[in-house]
């Protein structure tokens, strides 16, 4: 078909068309995120003294190290992790293991680096008595593909609510039509 005739018969589909489109390529995005993880994410659980190194997505994370923080209602022991691709330093990631004083309840703050559609963990757990920390280090390849394919499933379902036609009810039947209906089907019998 011609591009003149296309076009006005696309434009002139119903909201509640592009809607259940737009839903349905947010549920295909979800997927294509939970199987990327689900296939492809690594977890790297090891002790790491300042300088050590771990490998996570083609990515290196160095330990450079701790240093005590005080906030306003914690105190907090905060590492620093240099993220490195083919020896040159992309970024700093921090992450710490945090003590509120109102409760004394201890928390872990992971340090977060987004890359693309993907995700590199870093989490500081507890210190050891030779100086060393407990450091969980996870990659999550197209992570972020799981929160868009959600979004654009909501814009759907908003983009599928505005069309007029879904809100105007069907005109109920009269009770008399209804009832004279039944007394046929029941008379046929």
């Amino acid at each position: 078909m011609p591009l003149s005739r296309v076009w006005p018969r696309f434009a002139g589909l119903p909201r509640s068309a592009f809607g259940a489109a737009l839903a349905h390529f947010g549920l295909g995005v979800t997927v294509l995120g939970i199987v990327a993880v689900s296939l492809y994410e690594t977890e790297a659980v090891l002790e790491m003294s300042p300088g050590m190194t771990v490998d996570a997505g083609g990515y290196t994370v160095t330990f450079e190290g701790t240093t005590p923080v005080t906030g306003p209602n914690y105190v907090d022991e905060r590492g620093l992790f240099k993220i490195s691709q083919d020896g040159q330093v992309i970024r700093d990631s921090y992450s710490a293991k945090r003590v509120y004083l109102s409760n004394n309840m201890p928390t872990t703050e992971a340090g977060i680096s987004t890359f693309g559609l993907s995700q590199l963990y870093v989490s500081l757990g507890d210190e050891r008595t030779d100086g060393a920390w407990v450091v969980r280090v996870w990659w999550k390849p197209f992570i972020l593909c799981i929160w868009l394919g959600g979004v654009a499933m909501a814009l759907g379902g908003v983009a599928s609510i505005t069309d007029r036609r879904l809100r105007v009810g069907a005109p109920e039947r009269s009770r008399k039509r209804r009832l004279s209906a039944a007394t046929q089907a029941g008379a046929a019998e």
